[in-house]
């Protein structure tokens, strides 16, 4: 009777601890990356709108409202969670432009109005809450490439010219009004792809060509104006960040890639590790599946909105806190 006393009270031991050892496991896969809803977008929703942020206010230019495109401005008040009607956008409306910052300005160019690809640039001044027409893009017109700045210096390159998927790079100098060609760039040509800056180094990859995703990923440095391949995205088998259509940000020291499109909308969300060239995924954004959204960053908040997925056009917007624990109850 004793030694069966015994077994039960080791049994009683052992499932004990399986339990507690599967409760650890539990917390240990606690998701990482917390979403918040913020102020619903007042205007239309709409998809393939150019954004940038400036100080504390983000911005969305144009886009395509599933009907019509679009020329309305509006902004996001970072601070205050509010949004604003600016200037209408002074070109012809349009949908998959580009927008970079430079010298306390935005800039916003190209994209497509429903019959041709484009290659007109304009600035705004926040401050004035005005438009001005800067030297159009020299090259080929085009939809869906992509922009980035740094040191007061716009870039722009990539895109579909209506015929051909590109892989050229220009900056264009506000103090000149000028376009300059750039040399260097290995990667594939491409559309539709993502680019973030982490601490003065800018970080371009994703995108589709040809029907092909793709999996390059490269760091460009400003200071020497070269490029770097890294590692490729698909490197790790379980590695699902090769997609389209997707929007990065800045968020403290770390780069992030988001929503998109892979054969269907996505919601997957990764943050780039630049000192060790690794990836690690983070809580699914907490929205509609999406492509063809917007993001905004000051650098230390970061937020998501707006895209379509399917015929749905989307009109939320989400705050991200990069190390929270997921909370389905904000």
């Amino acid at each position: 009777m004793a030694k069966l006393y015994h077994l039960r009270i080791v049994f009683i031991m052992v499932i004990s601890m399986s339990l507690l050892t599967a409760c650890n496991n539990d917390d240990d896969d606690d998701e990482i990356g917390n979403w918040v809803d913020r102020s619903v977008f007042d205007g239309s929703p709409r998809s393939s709108a150019a954004y940038f942020t400036l100080d504390n206010i983000g911005y969305i230019v144009a886009g395509y409202d599933g009907d019509d495109y679009l020329n309305s401005v509006w902004s996001y008040d970072i601070e205050g969670n509010f949004w604003s009607q600016k200037a209408d956008f002074p070109g012809v409306a349009r949908s998959s432009a580009v927008a970079f910052t430079a010298a306390n300005k935005g800039y916003v160019g190209s994209g497509y109005d429903g019959l041709d690809e484009l290659a007109d640039f304009y600035s705004y001044d926040p401050t004035s809450n005005s438009w001005s027409q800067i030297a159009n893009f020299p090259e080929n017109p085009r939809r869906s490439a992509l922009a980035f700045s740094a040191n007061d210096i716009g870039y722009f390159g990539t895109g579909f010219d209506g015929e051909n998927d590109r892989k050229d790079f220009w900056k264009y100098n506000p103090a000149t009004d000028t376009w300059t060609a750039l040399v260097g760039f290995g990667g594939n040509k491409r559309r539709d792809a993502t680019s973030f800056t982490v601490n003065g180094t800018v970080y371009m990859g994703t995108g589709v060509s040809n029907g092909v995703y793709l999996t390059d990923f490269w760091s460009f440095d400003p200071a020497t104006e070269s490029w770097t391949q890294l590692t490729d995205l698909d490197e790790e088998d379980d590695y699902a960040i090769t997609r389209s259509n997707a929007v990065g940000f800045g968020l403290n020291d770390y780069g992030y890639i988001a929503c998109g499109t892979s054969s269907g909308s996505i919601s997957s969300v990764w943050e780039y590790h630049p000192s060790t060239d690794d990836w690690e995924v983070k809580t699914n954004f907490e929205g509609t599946s999406r492509q063809d959204a917007v993001a905004f960053s000051n650098g230390v908040r970061a937020f998501i909105g707006l895209g379509r997925s399917g015929s749905l056009y989307l009109d939320d917007l989400d705050e991200f806190f990069a190390f929270e624990e997921y909370d389905d109850e904000d």
